[in-house]
């Protein structure tokens, strides 16, 4: 049959035919006259955005909340309405009186697209310079199709105006020149690293974790990753300290998603972050080295977002409406409180735990809550945030609700609960029936976001404080040579299974394990393999081994005098991906991450850590060093470098960063006379701000580069010199990059060389704009593509 027979035939079917398999007669309907148009509509993406076959984020930019808009095929748009919806959450009063109508409203609309400016303090402070001074700016009197454009505005609750949200549409973003570079410089800084597409309210866990450079920190439901990017830029919030005391452990239960965690951690190129795959309610507890003596690892801040039913997040994932129910929260309520309490058990004493759902409901929200609090016996208490983040609107917890199954039969205590539905309803899901324990559990003091309060999603937020070990925890540690005493049967009332703790093994047994490992000697020094366990095969993907740098590797002393590296260089902190063959990679973590990676090699499946440093040349032989800087781990490496620096001027920047191999009588003459002394090989390019101008840039950039015979060149992925040029004022739009045109900044500081002018005529100043420009290598240059 042909194509047009098709089309044809598609477009006689009945209107009906909808009504049949999911996907229905429209969808295919709309896909067969887009084929005759030739144009194909692309189904919409999940609600974690477009993947591939891998499971991948393809696009992490799409909202999906802006896909109804965007649907010119025909498809059957989702009615947002759902009885059963309603009638429960008017039935719990979560929402305000006389606000019922304003809820239900907010919920049917969009929801606002919210940035985040990420990266180091210094690096920030100049992107929001750049947004509100020139994109903001030019948005201001913008109208489109007769109506004045909104601009953005920051979150008022989030400090220093580092979160903005916007009602612009992608389809609007389309329409105007200025609203298009606007997109470009959002799209373009977000691969970068540098802005992060994040709903508001995820971003309040990682805010009143209330994290610092020096806690050690873990993520148990880590993916696919924005609140672990705002975890890691709270360890480095002192931008001259390259290895902080604290890192974050961030984990997965989802193998694939662990890659997206991996992507999304990568973008801040920080040596204190580890990816692992575990599930999170029996996530193992590790141990440390403390002075030569093994001790469990404890944790200073835990942020806890569980897996939820997400009706709190209906406003972008429209999916819900058709397919909430209450089962949904009753199937995972066991799973969430059985997270929460593997958490309790592996924070410190005096540490702070988040949890968190973007969920409505109070069966996954106060219920565990309570139910924590009352297996914890006073060993955790609920924060009283209140005051922490001004600004923000939000209800407190309630203390009393019921629960109701799928097919809408309500419970108000367990007791009234017929046997055969005790599979399905846990004494856990209702509020403790004793007034003042219900009283001293204070659960007004957690958190719920309601939509329409400041234009958000739903969520609920609960910070939790230990304040002594758990009480499965306490048993006294087992004397030398004393019989350890028998365990007892498990328990059989349903109350007691609910409340039993995870994981059934003390600290003392733990530690004992691990010591009995390390005397066994079943493992090499230095080597940290992926699990032996052969089911761990059978999931994902085989991981290749960490292995640290031994002291006496003939690898390391041409790098540390070629590169003349400080005697308080952290070289045992280095390490390669393999066990065989040339060392190609050279990362680098933190002591402390060295510190758990040794100790905890066969307990804990780590899929990625360490940051690359250093990259082998292939023909390295010819210079003093086989091993030239990598960009992506310049700044914790730039501290201990002492050599091969040369101190550039903006202009000289601008130049490197927009032609491949600049000739040296293309930058000025205080960078010439440091280039030419110098031999060949790998180099640093410091730029440093001058107070003096405070038009000018005024954070410092640290590039990675290669002296070549009379030529340098920059090793600096795409991205990262787009962010580079645009923060220097320095822009291409988009219809004019045939042409190479330039949009200079208005007054320019400093005198550069002529040839300045010259290079941005010729080549354009976004890479993309010139061919040349745009081969030269990103991350993972070609080797050998050196300049001579």
């Amino acid at each position: 049959m042909g194509r047009r027979a098709r089309g044809r035939r598609l477009q006689q079917r009945p209107q009906g035919a909808e009504d049949g398999a999911e996907g229905g007669g429209k969808r295919r309907e709309a896909v067969g006259v887009g084929a005759r148009a030739g144009r194909v509509p692309r189904p919409p993406p999940g609600p974690r955005g477009l993947r591939d076959g891998a499971g991948r984020l393809l696009r992490p930019w799409v909202d999906p909340s802006f896909v109804p808009q965007g649907w010119e095929g025909g498809y059957p748009e989702i009615v947002k309405e759902n009885k059963l919806f309603e009638h429960y959450y008017q039935e719990l009063k979560i929402v305000p009186e006389g606000e019922w109508d304003q809820f239900m409203e907010a919920l049917r609309e969009p929801l606002p697209a919210t940035l985040r400016i990420t990266g180091y303090k210094s690096h920030a402070k100049e992107i929001l310079h750049c947004l509100k001074n020139k994109y903001f700016k030019e948005l201001e009197d913008l109208e489109v199709d007769g109506q004045k454009v909104e601009v953005p505005q920051p979150l008022s609750w989030y400090p220093e105006e580092l979160a903005w949200h916007t009602n612009l549409s992608r389809k609007i973003l389309r329409k105007s020149p200025q609203l298009e570079k606007f997109h470009q410089f959002l799209v373009s800084e977000t691969e970068s690293g540098n802005i992060s597409r994040q709903e508001a309210v995820s971003m309040i866990p990682p805010l009143l974790l209330n994290a610092h450079p020096h806690h050690k920190i873990l993520d148990m439901c880590a993916a696919p990753g924005s609140k672990t990017t705002q975890l890691i830029e709270m360890l480095h919030a002192d931008m001259n300290v390259p290895f902080p005391e604290g890192f974050v452990i961030a984990n997965d239960v989802d193998n694939k998603r662990c890659y997206l965690l991996v992507h999304q951690a990568k973008r801040l190129s920080s040596p204190c972050i580890m990816v692992v795959n575990h599930d999170a309610s029996s996530i193992p507890r590790l141990t440390i080295d403390v002075n030569g003596k093994k001790e469990i690892l404890f944790y200073d801040r835990i942020l806890c977002d569980v897996p939820c039913s997400g009706d709190g997040t209906m406003r972008k994932n429209i999916d819900v409406w058709k397919k909430w129910t209450t089962l949904n929260s009753l199937q995972l309520h066991g799973l969430q409180l059985r997270i929460a309490t593997r958490g309790a058990e592996q924070l410190v004493e005096g540490g702070r735990m988040v949890y968190s759902t973007c969920s409505l409901n109070p069966i996954e929200d106060e219920a565990v809550i309570a139910s924590l609090l009352e297996k914890s016996e006073g060993a955790l208490e609920l924060a009283d945030v209140s005051s922490e983040l001004p600004g923000l609107k939000w209800m407190p917890g309630i203390t009393q609700w019921k629960v109701m199954t799928k097919d809408g039969q309500w419970f108000s205590e367990w007791e009234a609960v017929p046997h055969g539905r005790h599979t399905q309803i846990r004494p856990t899901m209702f509020p403790p029936k004793d007034p003042e324990r219900l009283q001293a559990m204070h659960l007004e003091r957690c958190l719920r976001i309601l939509p329409h309060h400041q234009n958000t999603g739903g969520f609920f937020v609960a910070v939790l404080v230990k304040k002594s070990s758990m009480p499965w925890n306490k048993r006294p540690p087992k004397l030398q040579g004393e019989p350890r005493e028998p365990v007892r049967s498990g328990p059989t009332d349903p109350a007691e299974l609910e409340s039993k703790p995870v994981g059934g093994i003390d600290d003392t047994e733990i530690t004992e394990r691990a010591e009995n490992v390390e005397n066994n000697g079943s493992k090499k020094d230095g080597v940290c393999g992926p699990p032996p366990s052969k089911k761990m095969k059978l999931f994902g993907f085989k991981e290749d081994p960490f292995v640290f740098i031994p002291e006496d590797d003939p690898l390391f002393p041409p790098i540390q005098k070629f590169y003349a590296l400080d005697p308080s260089f952290p070289k045992m902190n280095l390490l390669t991906r393999t066990t065989e063959g040339k060392k190609r990679q050279l990362y680098m973590v933190s002591k402390e991450l060295r510190n758990v990676l040794l100790n905890n090699s066969e307990r804990v499946k780590v899929i990625n850590t360490g940051i690359k440093v250093w990259c082998r040349n292939n023909s390295g032989e010819e210079f003093d060093c086989a091993f030239r800087l990598a960009q992506e781990g310049i700044y914790t490496l730039y501290p201990f470098i002492n050599s091969r620096i040369i101190t550039v001027s903006m202009e000289d920047v601008k130049i490197l960063l927009t032609q491949e191999n600049p000739f040296f009588r293309k930058l000025s003459s205080e960078t010439y006379s440091q280039a030419k002394d110098l031999a060949k090989g790998s180099i640093v390019l410091k730029y440093e701000p001058d107070p003096t101008k405070p038009d000018t840039l005024q954070c410092p950039i640290v590039l990675c580069g290669w002296r070549g015979k009379a030529s340098i060149r920059t090793f600096v992925p795409k991205n990262e010199r787009l962010h580079y040029l645009r923060m220097m004022g320095l822009e291409v739009l988009a219809e004019k990059k045939k042409e190479g045109a330039v949009l200079a900044p208005e007054s320019e500081g400093g005198s550069g060389p002529p040839e300045a002018e010259e290079a941005g005529a010729e080549h354009g100043v976004e890479p993309a704009a010139s061919a040349s420009v745009d081969a030269a290598p990103g991350p993972n240059p070609a080797e050998g593509a050196l300049p001579r």
